[in-house]
Parts: structure tokens; sequence; C-alpha cells
């Protein structure tokens, strides 16, 4: 238990002071200690510094037989506690930030020393605040770096250095990530054999897009490689989480086999995962990364991105879609041959279409359990179609329920 004390500052500049009776108690969904106000004293300029001293020396008067700290007297004048803030995570963040060589980058990167110092402690502030106790930058800054925990060297950061170390790391951010990677990949002695790669979006809360900017994603993607934000970033589109009412960015992510991440990538939300493939290649060429193998989901298939992962003896496995009338469906997955067992509940079978350098090596897979799980689901959609059908018949083809049913995600594929 211990006097906290609280800032808020006013329109004027000025600053009003308030004292709380508080004691921090451990939070087991944030993962850390939160203060709990016991009472609120109110504000500094109005409360009896009096009362509070003649307070402390009753509660010193019954414990006059112990010393409140190591070494010092019983009425606690030979050592005063100012603040005590916790160190440990915050500590261990900054040791991996300086071994991975940020704080050098960033320094380095700036115009002028004073403004880098500021730059780089700005955002470990808010790594190490989204690390330990996720919250806003303003947050970050009035509560998490003025009362929550000691910061080296975050003494005269204002809230201004937040916003504005964004704008500096992103007009670095691909020197930073490869500077990181090579340090991480020397440290851990990563595997970068395979690099494995897909996209996602995330939606901004903005009602409006980006007006003009970019033709394309490629271009999108160069211009933040290269530290220029494109005005025509944010556009509305069709998710993957579903939020199409506000704009929103897609963000692809190349990662090593053991789940570190190589490079990420953002485009525009009307780009679709097969046309990003070019833009990583170039990058990856970039970094000298062209000896390994690409690995992708379906999306990213198409004839022009496998000539281009193909080109200068690259090597790829990508999930290949099975669709009616294509090769896969008529030459691979119908191909007689026998299939052997690799690992519980999978067997494989290769099969080889083409010869010479422009041969395709296909794996085919089959998993006997999911092959059950499927085949009971699909008697189930069947079950259920079989008791609504006779209803429908009587309502017309083009009544609510049947169009319903013809547009469920669900049924709609056992129909026609």
């Amino acid at each position: 238990m211990y006097l906290r004390t609280t800032k808020r500052r006013n329109r004027d500049g000025s600053e009003t002071r308030y004292y709380q009776l508080a004691e921090n108690e451990w939070d087991t969904r944030r993962g850390c200690a939160v203060a709990k106000v016991i009472y609120n004293f109110g504000r500094a300029d109005q409360v009896d510094g009096e009362k509070l001293r003649r307070l402390a020396k009753s509660i010193l008067r019954v414990f006059s037989d112990q010393p409140v700290i190591e070494g010092a007297g019983a009425d606690g004048d030979d050592v005063r506690i100012r603040d005590s803030w916790p160190y440990g995570g915050v500590y261990v963040l900054e040791q991996l930030w300086k071994e991975l060589g940020i704080d050098k980058v960033l320094l380095g990167r700036a115009r002028t020393k004073k403004t880098a110092a500021s730059f780089e402690r700005a955002l470990f502030a808010m790594v190490a605040n989204r690390c330990c106790a996720p919250a806003s930058k303003l947050s970050c800054f009035e509560q998490w770096l003025r009362e929550d925990v000691r910061l080296a060297g975050a003494d005269a950061l204002e809230l201004h250095h937040l916003y504005r170390a964004m704008d500096v790391f992103e007009a670095h951010n691909a020197a930073v990530e490869q500077e990181v990677f090579f340090r991480v990949a020397d440290l851990f002695s990563c595997d970068v054999e395979l690099i494995f790669y897909d996209t996602t979006t995330l939606h901004c809360e903005i009602d409006a897009e980006d007006a003009g900017g970019a033709d394309d994603a490629t271009q999108v993607g160069s211009a933040l490689a290269g530290g220029q934000t494109s005005p025509a970033l944010r556009q509305r589109g069709k998710a993957k989480n579903k939020r199409s009412d506000v704009p929103q960015v897609i963000v692809g992510l190349a990662m090593t086999r053991d789940g570190l991440p190589v490079r990420s990538w953002v485009f525009r939300d009307d780009t679709v995962d097969v046309e990003t493939v070019a833009q990583v290649k170039a990058d990856r060429r970039g970094w000298k990364l062209t000896r390994n193998v690409f690995v992708g989901d379906a999306g990213m298939v198409s004839e022009a991105n496998l000539r281009a992962l193909a080109a200068g003896g690259g090597k790829y496995i990508l999930c290949m879609p099975v669709k009616v009338g294509n090769e896969v469906s008529d030459a691979v997955v119908a191909r007689p041959g026998r299939y052997r067992t690799v690992a519980p509940n999978r067997e494989v079978k290769e099969v080889v279409r083409g010869d010479g350098e422009r041969r395709r090596r296909y794996v085919v897979c089959y998993n006997a359990e999911e092959a059950k799980r499927q085949q009971a689901h699909r008697a189930q959609v069947l079950a259920e179609l079989a008791a609504v059908l006779p209803d429908l018949r009587t309502a017309g083809a083009h009544s609510k329920r049947a169009c319903a049913l013809r547009t469920s995600e669900r049924y709609g594929k056992y129909l026609t």
C-alpha cells in the first residue's frame, strides 16, 4: 500500500496533481500488476499535509519496534522512498532491443542525434507497452510512462514524440526489418531453406477511403518499402475478417519454418493474393534470399507466378486448387497409383507431369480421418436438406426460403 500521485494537464498548460491511497494487485487477464485505488485524498493543493503526517506518525507509532526499512531508524528518517516502479519486464525487453541492434539502426537513420534519441526511446516505449500492457499511444504516454513503469531516457518524451516516431519508423522500416532479420538469423542459427508466405486483412477504424494514389499493389508495396506512404492505401473490399464496411489493408508476412518473421508487406485492400508474389520475390532477391523454397497456399497460384517463382532456378511448394476440368483434378488426383504411409493418418503418392525442366511434381495427400469427417458432414447436410425440400416445392423456386438456401454457405453448394 502506498501514496499514489496522478497528474492531469489543463487547457492552459498547467498541471493538477491528486493524492490517492493505492495498492498493486495482480491482473491475471492482463498479465501484470495494476493499481487499485483504496482512498482518494483529492487535489494535492487542497490536501492538509499536516493531517497526512500525523497519520503516518500514528502508523509508525504502532510499529515502532520494527524498522521501516533495513538500515533505517524506527521513525524512517534515514531513508525516504520517492517512487516504486516495476522494471523487470522492461529491462528484459530493452536488452533484447539492444541485442537485435534496433537501437543502432534507428539512431543511425535519424537526421540529428537529439532527434534520434527521442524517437528511438518513443518507439521502444510503444513496443514495450504492446508487450507488457497493450494500450493506445495516449494511454502509453499519460498512464504507462508517467506512472506505471520506469523507462530510462523517457523523462524528456512528449506525446508528439510517439506519433512522429511512427513516421520515422515507416520511412526506415525496410532497413530495420533487414537488420533485425540478419541478426536474428545469426543469433538463433535460423533455417531459411523454407520461407512460408501468407496474407491477411486488417481494417482501419475510419469512414472514408484514401483518395488518389498508386495504380496497383506493386507500386504501393514499392512506395512503402522506400519510405513513402501511398495516399490510396486504405480501400474497401472483401475482407477475410468480414469487416467490409470500413477501409482495410492487406498485410503479407514471410516466416521461417520455426515461426520467426523474415519480412512484412502492406498492400491495398483491393489487391488479391496472387498479385503480391512478384513483389515478394523481388524483395527477397534484394536480401539475397533466392536460394530457398517459397511455400504458399492456393491463393498464390497462377501461371505467371509459377513462371516467376521458377525463374533463376527458384523452387516453390504451392497448394494447388482442385477444380473441375483442370490438370489437378483430371490428371493428378484421378491418376491411379498406390499411396504410401508417411505419418499417422497421412498417405501420399507422387505424380509427375511433363518432361525436362518444365515438368511439375505433384504430391497428393490423403487423410483417412478427415475423409470420414467430411463424409459425415456431407451426410448430415443432405439429411437436413431432404427434410426441408418437400415443404419448399409448394413455396416456389424463387421464394425467400428457397433463395436463402441457394445463397447459404452451408447448403448452397449442394443445390441447383
